[in-house]
């Protein structure tokens, strides 16, 4: 059987898969240290929280699942990824991966995983603007999922 999403008003919702997702949330912030902690503060057993943890999202959290592979050729110059790194963090995206090839004529390959759930702007807009950035020669999205 293929799995099937649906977006449902969270109102109309049975009290227990709204508590459940409220579980989850607090766990995520850090407001509750334990299952056991956030399901007591949500007002729902752990039971049922068990029962819906690995069937409800709130739909934000499925947007979160984006990531995305960037390869860049950087020139071997001081501050040069720094700058790259600050322009992904100001788009509110969290750098997963770095991984970088030693320089050669000057040149240097870096592979980074981004999350993009928070992408301020679209991924073309950050794109652009480390292609903008001085010092980078080339950079292409090679993977996204």
């Amino acid at each position: 059987m293929t799995e099937r999403y649906v977006v449902v008003r969270a109102d109309i919702l049975p009290e227990a898969i709204v508590k459940t997702i409220q579980v989850k949330e607090m766990i995520q912030r850090g407001e509750a240290a334990t299952v056991h902690e956030a399901t007591e503060r949500a007002g729902i057993s752990r039971s049922a929280f068990y029962k819906y943890k690995d069937g409800v999202y709130a739909l934000n959290q499925l947007d979160r699942e984006r990531i995305v592979t960037i390869s860049m050729d950087l020139e071997h110059r001081s501050g040069v990824l720094s700058k790259v790194l600050g322009l992904v963090a100001s788009s509110e995206c969290n750098v997963l991966t770095i991984n970088q090839t030693i320089p050669l004529q000057g040149m240097a390959n870096v592979v980074i995983s981004v999350e993009t759930s928070f992408l301020s702007d679209g991924l073309t807009d950050l794109m652009e603007a480390i292609r903008g950035q001085d010092g980078v020669r080339k950079a292409s999205v090679i993977g996204q999922g």
